[in-house]
């Protein structure tokens, strides 16, 4: 193409009335032309005064766009020697491999997972995430329509108008001080944990305080003794850190190692006692004694992760588990994903006083924490107390809505069918009958726009794992869940 049929081609596609600037649009169109070999190597582009001309724009619109390709090395200029298209090809041609005929290259995939590592393979093929946040009956979610906004955003507008450029920097290792320190205070009344501010470390969530623990205290290959059945999202994040799991059974008092189990002591343990997930048993205090007894022992580390125990509906939960430990082998993780919203991004890890420097600059190092203002806020939310009647006023509309999921599953089903963990969080489980693929239920459920989990997936061990669905409800009203138990009692009636 030489420079006037390139004119003529410019005409028929720039519009100079069009949005953006007219540089930028320009710019992009003669790249076009010389990476499409529409404008081969060593053709020459009009002047700029030429092209201005032909395309009613200033002409200093056009040397900016001559002189930004000459700086990308599209083009090569000379003062009165005329603007000329580089050849760009050569170091391509010098650098990937001939290539074959289109008939013998094979067809390429948008996503082909082969071109993952070992350990991004093994991620993506174990996925728990779904894009379906919301709604009937989505398990671990609660309403964020409860969230208060009013109170949540004067204390934020306040801390806007007096003192927001301190809040807009990076967070100083370990976090925001009076976060930490709030937090420290409300852990102490409300779940018996044992700690100082600079014990408190700041995260985005437990996922983040789970990441940084297995980073700074077990090197891969190490084994890790995760429940069995676990959560989805901590198992996968431990097992493409290298790390080697053990799954290891519950019963109705939580963990329950024993036999070989106990002959290979692990780097580290991670649990849920307060409130298993997802079958949502407590560990008895014989098992948590005997577990913190045996990481003593074999000097192991557990991991506590109180994601809901604020949610018990009749009767308190027992201290944490970090509350009697007195060898220091306990770290201690949760947010307020489940208390306030998930949205927030805002968690903690309370870390032996031993490991609170390491862990504060480890954290600070590998995410570059920030988000100060939520946590000044939440600072303010807490310590005026807000976060405790937020808590008991969410705690009875969750009861209520537990209730009157609880008679939907009776209407439907009576005693047939068995709830499981239903005395607190915001899910229950219904079981299903063995041979019941419990894949399929969920997928039959999803096409007829009602979300549910696979009991079975939350299995390490497929081949022991039981059926079942969990069944969220703190996040649907009861005039939702009605009609959408009416649809689940369909579709799992066609298993039965």
């Amino acid at each position: 193409m030489d420079s006037f049929l390139l004119s003529e081609w410019l005409l028929q596609r720039f519009d100079p009335s069009d949005g953006g600037p007219a540089y930028r649009r320009l710019y992009q169109l003669i790249c076009r032309a010389i990476l499409d070999n529409h404008l081969v190597a060593g053709a020459r582009l009009p002047s700029s005064r030429d092209l201005a001309a032909e395309l009613g724009i200033a002409r200093n619109t056009v040397l900016q766009v001559y002189d930004q390709l000459s700086e990308e090395g599209y083009v090569r200029a000379g003062v009165g020697r005329g603007t000329y298209v580089q050849d760009i090809s050569q170091d391509l041609v010098e650098t990937l491999p001939a290539s074959r005929p289109d008939t013998e290259r094979p067809a390429v995939r948008a996503a082909d997972v082969q071109t993952l590592s070992t350990r991004g393979q093994a991620l993506i093929s174990h996925l728990g995430f779904s894009n379906r946040q919301a709604g009937a009956f989505m398990p671990g979610i609660p309403d964020v329509r409860e969230f208060p906004l009013k109170t949540w955003a004067r204390i934020q507008n306040r801390l806007w108008r007096t003192e927001p450029w301190g809040l807009m920097r990076y967070a100083p290792a370990g976090g925001y001080g009076p976060a930490r320190q709030a937090i420290s205070d409300y852990l102490g009344s409300v779940r018996a944990v044992r700690s100082t501010a600079q014990q408190v470390i700041m995260t985005t969530g437990i996922h983040q305080g789970v990441d940084v623990a297995a980073r700074l205290l077990c090197d891969p290959g190490d084994t890790v003794w995760v429940e069995e059945p676990a959560y989805w999202g901590v198992r996968n994040l431990l097992s493409v850190s290298g790390l080697r799991l053990v799954p290891i059974p519950v019963d109705d008092e939580g963990l329950w190692p024993e036999g070989a189990a106990l002959d290979q002591p692990p780097r580290l343990i991670v649990v849920a006692p307060s409130h298993q997930y997802p079958l949502g048993m407590v560990m008895s205090l014989a098992r948590r004694r005997m577990l913190l007894d045996y990481a003593r022992q074999v000097s192991c580390w557990i991991i506590e992760d109180d994601y809901d125990s604020e949610f018990r509906y009749g009767t308190r939960p027992l201290a944490s588990l970090q509350g009697m430990d007195e060898s220091g082998r306990v770290l201690y993780a949760g947010s307020f994903s489940k208390t306030l919203c998930p949205g927030l991004r805002v968690g903690f890890l309370v870390v032996p006083e031993s490991l609170a420097d390491v862990f504060a600059n480890a954290v600070a190092d590998l995410y570059r924490e920030g988000n100060m203002m939520n946590q000044a806020v939440l600072a303010e939310f807490i310590r005026d107390g807000h976060l405790a009647q937020h808590i008991r006023r969410v705690r009875r509309r969750y009861a209520e809505r537990r209730l009157c999921l609880i008679e939907a599953i009776d209407r439907h089903f009576g005693q047939a069918l068995e709830i499981i963990g239903d005395d607190a969080g915001l899910h229950l489980i219904l079981a299903l009958p063995d041979g019941v693929d419990d894949t399929l239920v969920v997928r039959d459920a999803l096409q007829q726009g009602v979300v549910t989990r696979a009991l079975s997936t939350y299995y390490l061990e497929r081949a022991h794992a039981r059926p079942g669905l969990l069944l969220g409800y703190a996040g649907v009203t009861p005039t939702e869940i009605r009609p959408a138990s009416d649809i689940l009692a369909g579709v799992v009636g066609a298993y039965l």
